[in-house]
Parts: structure tokens; sequence; C-alpha cells
């Protein structure tokens, strides 16, 4: 079984799955890392060259070479959920975890990277509160979720782990 992290960017996902991984003893890969080896450029690149379809479809390819993989700590790009065939195809072999944090901590921690083609926008809290409102139906879809606002990624591995029974 995989355990797939998502959610909103900045929300903790590829430092819980790291984390999650060391606890569980199991392989960490991030989708995003993935999709940077195939395509041999940066995820900004991708956007600002190709657009964010082109993207949404390298997601896809993704997602569906992921669920036939087994025993992954699997962190995905916050957008994987909004086509129903990667949640599909993700959950043939695995439990989808959405990872939350407040629109606060989210900017917060978004500022500490910069290479965040969606918020190459003036007013970032703003487009961070249109696009979770804009996904939440699609987050909701998971098996469950978590919201990493108040933890390190250690503890919130360790809650994780308590939530799958494992």
């Amino acid at each position: 079984m995989n355990i797939i992290l998502t959610g909103f960017m900045a929300t903790g996902k590829s430092e819980v799955g790291k984390e999650l991984a060391r606890l569980l003893k199991m392989e960490f890969i991030d989708t995003d890392d993935l999709i940077e080896e195939k395509v041999e450029i940066k995820i900004s690149e991708i956007f600002a060259k190709k657009g964010e379809k082109y993207f949404r479809d390298l997601e896809s390819e993704i997602a569906k070479e992921v669920g036939g993989w087994d025993n992954y700590v699997i962190a995905t790009g916050g957008g994987i959920v909004l086509k129903q065939q990667n949640i599909d195809a993700m959950k043939k072999n695995g439990k989808i975890i959405n990872l939350t944090a407040s629109v606060k901590k989210i900017l917060e921690r978004a500022q500490k990277n910069f290479a965040r083609p969606l918020l190459n926008v003036k007013n970032k809290k703003s487009e961070i509160e249109k696009l979770l409102s804009e996904r939440k139906p699609y987050y909701e879809r998971c098996d469950f979720s978590f919201d990493t606002s108040e933890t390190t990624p250690e503890e919130a591995a360790k809650k994780i782990v308590e939530i799958l029974k494992i």
C-alpha cells in the first residue's frame, strides 16, 4: 500500500512525507520531482513555457504510473486532485491524505519558496483563498484530512501513522 499526501502548496507534503517514509521504512518520492526528471526542466519553467494544462497532463501520467507502485510515501502537487482520474489511479493501491493549513501559515511557508508559479500575483493572500475555495470539493475526495498548521513534520507524521493504524 502507498500513502499519498496531497493538499495545497506549503501544507508540508514533502517534509511530512519524508518523515513518514522514515518512520515506516518506506520509499519517498515527490511527483513534482518525477515530472522534472521526465521533461528535464523545473516546474516553474513548465508553467512559464508550456502552461498549466501541459503540467496537469504530465501530472496525470505520473498519477497513473505511481498508482501501480507499492510501499511508497508519495507527495503530490497540490492540483493533482483536480482530475478524478488521478484520484482513482492513486486510490487503487493507496490512501490519499489531504494536508491542510491556515491561509496565514500557507502564506508564511510559501514566502520561503518563491518558485510557486500559481502565486506569481500581486495579492498572494487573495489568490490562496481563491484557490483553496475552488479546490475544496476536490480535496474532500481524499480518504482523510490533517491540519499541519500547528505541527512539526515529525508530529504530523506520527499522527498520520496513528490515524492509518499502521
